[in-house]
């Protein structure tokens, strides 16, 4: 075998006593074809004769065994069995027991024929995100097709002292398999070598009629194992619209004791050093600050912009945070030392202030874990201003304004870090401002239109937007506007395949200001139209303009039967105005058509204003976000946005076309409408 010397990262070794021991002649034994494996094999599938994963949890170490026989019929997986990569953390090592292949009845020993390298996987250290984690690539020559492979393989993880919390709290989700497989045999096993018991915790599992069943808690004790083992399996999750069956194993433990073990921590290292001594020149500046809100954000952009953010995920597995003197004076830091040094800053201009922990990629299934620290990853700061409450991350950049203006965070579940706390659920949230306020000015005379569009962001809409403008080039910026307009006014069915600059003549965009304080961007663009009516195919015209970004798809498209739906739509209000020196159908039903939707979830207004010119529009879209809208009221919270849909998301106006006959063909339209 290439690369024959031993490296810390991996080893060729025999399974730990934990993992037990299989010989060739049983693995030859176990792959065995039945009318199971033929039919999944005649559907062109590959098919996975066992898979036997052990997880193995002691106060020294977490580790995974994994012994599985499977298929090699398809090229694409033949391709990704040749060349694999393994990440490993540090401390962790990667041990083969075995590779080998079952060709024609015989089991053949593939290490020989393996090329291990071993390599840095840290990609991302420019941008703050440090690892000591490596990648193993392992290349297997002379794979076959039609080859049964077989693995057999652990991972290691002993903890050092900065596992400190590893060592004391346990937490593991297995998650039922990938339903594209199919295995004769598939068997799991957790065991607790753990001086602790673990809970265990069997959720979204469910009956023969498909119903989910009830979530069951269980307990090991020291030397216990769970089990789950299926012959002849295929996980029937409908992967679309249903959550994959998982069983959560954490350490029993209550979220009181878990604040009560995590709150010292934070308590120590903030209270090591007072601000006054080692950061007076941030002082200075604070104490030069009259009013309070300004003062809060200054401690917040200070801390967003002038301490670098280090992701270090080696620290993020622990709790204990970098004292802030140390942050400062670095002027570096993970979320946890940003958290805090942020918390000492608006303490002493006494503002209330806390850390919390969070998972905003978890944060649905964080109601339904078991309590655990190490379900969180990440730490924010919970404000208390003027009977309200705010959450600011101090590891963003690039945003702005006084906290009531600043950018809204969606999550649900938190944990501060002080003593006898529980996990807390936040409050929906109403916008006290409008994060998109828009004005369309659209006036023709004769052939030619004059677009006027004034935009007015706030909050992440404003912070978005800055960047964007920061970023892009202008005259991309310009097209992407000319391509929504595009569809706007509906040429896309009149002149598809027209170059779109040659629509939106003399196009100018302009930041026409931005209050940093209100965090409001108001943005203005301007265009000349040639031929600015849309002409249906019986040559009548019309001036129409319909945002689609009004009309929320994933509202109307949801289908998923355990998600509920997370609402998280930004507050809204539009004027169109669209006017012509000619003479319109002033009672045209989707010209003066109104709407009012009174939804639990979010109110929606569209009101007319028509003259015997033009017409104007007014809609207003103010939702109740950061909720999970439940399944008894999805249906009618559906049914009110397809009636947003259905022509009350902008205006049309259609044209008399002058003369004559045109007068008596309008009058009988309308008479025998």
């Amino acid at each position: 075998m290439d690369n024959q010397m031993q490296v810390e990262n991996y080893k060729i070794q025999k399974p730990e006593v934990w993992a037990g021991n299989i010989g060739d002649q049983e693995i030859i034994d176990r792959i065995k074809d039945s009318e199971f494996s033929r039919k999944q094999i005649e559907e062109g599938k590959d098919y996975c004769y066992f898979l036997d994963k052990k997880y193995y949890t002691s106060n020294n170490e977490n580790s995974e065994y994994v012994c599985m026989a499977y298929t090699l019929n398809e090229p694409g997986n033949l391709e990704r069995a040749s060349v694999s990569d393994v990440v490993v953390e540090e401390n962790e090592v990667y041990q083969i027991h075995r590779i080998s292949v079952l060709r024609d009845g015989v089991l053949i020993d593939k290490i020989p024929d393996t090329r291990i390298k071993v390599l840095d996987s840290e990609n991302q250290s420019s941008g703050g995100v440090l690892s000591s984690n490596k990648k193993i690539n392992i290349t297997i020559k002379d794979l076959r097709l039609y080859d049964v492979l077989v693995l057999e393989d652990s991972r290691i993880k002993e903890f050092t002292d900065r596992d400190f919390l590893r060592k004391e709290f346990s937490k593991y989700v297995w998650v039922s398999p990938d339903n594209y497989w199919a295995y004769g045999h598939f068997k799991f096993t957790f065991i607790n070598a753990r001086e602790q018991t673990i809970a265990y915790k069997k959720t979204f599992f469910r009956n023969e009629k498909g119903e989910v069943l009830e979530p069951e808690i269980k307990f090991l004790k020291q030397g216990q194992c769970f089990v789950i083992e299926e012959p002849n399996y295929i996980n029937t999750v409908d992967s679309g619209r249903e959550i994959f069956p998982y069983v959560d194993f954490a350490t029993e433990s209550s979220w009181k004791d878990l604040s009560n073990y995590i709150a010292p921590l934070y308590e120590e290292v903030s209270n090591k050093a007072s601000l006054q001594d080692f950061a007076p020149n941030l002082i200075e500046k604070l104490e030069a600050i009259a009013d309070q809100g300004e003062k809060i954000q200054l401690a917040i952009e200070y801390v967003q912009n002038h301490i670098y953010y280090i992701f270090d995920a080696d620290e993020m597995n622990g709790h204990k945070p970098q004292e802030p003197s140390v942050t400062y004076e670095n002027k570096q830091g993970d979320c946890k030392a940003k958290s805090l040094l942020l918390k000492v800053i608006l303490e002493y201009i006494g503002v209330e202030a806390s850390v919390v922990l969070v998972n905003f990629n978890t944060d649905y299934y964080i109601k339904y874990y078991l309590p655990s620290l190490l379900s969180f990853n990440h730490a924010v700061v919970k404000i208390k201003y003027k009977g309200e409450e705010y959450f600011v991350d101090a590891t963003t950049r690039d945003e702005f304004g006084l906290i009531e203006n600043r950018g809204f965070m969606y999550f649900i579940h938190y944990l501060e870090t002080k003593k006898d706390q529980e996990l807390q659920v936040r409050k929906p949230h109403k916008f006290p401002y409008y994060c998109v306020d828009e004005k369309v000015d659209f006036n023709v005379k004769g052939n030619i239109g004059k677009l006027n569009l004034v935009t007015t962001y706030k909050g992440n809409r404003a912070n978005a937007m800055r960047r964007y403008f920061k970023s892009t080039h202008k005259r991309e910026i310009i097209d992407s506007w000319n391509s929504f307009l595009f569809y706007g006014f509906n040429y896309s069915n009149d002149r598809n395949g027209t170059d779109i600059r040659n629509v939106f003549k003399d196009a100018e965009i302009d930041v026409v200001s931005d209050d940093k304080k209100l965090n409001e961007m108001k943005i203005q663009y301007t265009a000349t139209v040639d031929n600015p009516y849309y002409v249906d195919p019986q040559n009548n015209r019309f001036l129409m303009y319909f945002d689609r970004n009004v009309i929320k798809a994933s509202a109307r498209d949801f289908m998923h039967k355990d998600l509920p739906f997370w609402h998280s739509f930004d507050s809204e209000k539009y004027e169109v105005n669209l006017y012509t020196d000619q003479k319109i159908d002033t009672g045209e039903k989707y010209t003066v058509q109104e709407s009012t939707i009174k939804n639990p979830y979010f109110e929606y207004s569209s009101r007319k204003k028509v003259t015997k010119n033009g017409a104007s529009v007014y809609i207003e879209s103010n939702p109740l976000v950061n909720i999970e809208i439940p399944q008894k009221d999805f249906e009618q919270f559906r049914t009110d946005h397809h009636t947003v849909a259905d022509s009350n998301f902008g205006l049309g106006i259609d044209i008399i076309e002058p003369g004559l006959m045109n007068s008596l063909k309008f009058s009988f339209k309308k008479r025998f409408k």
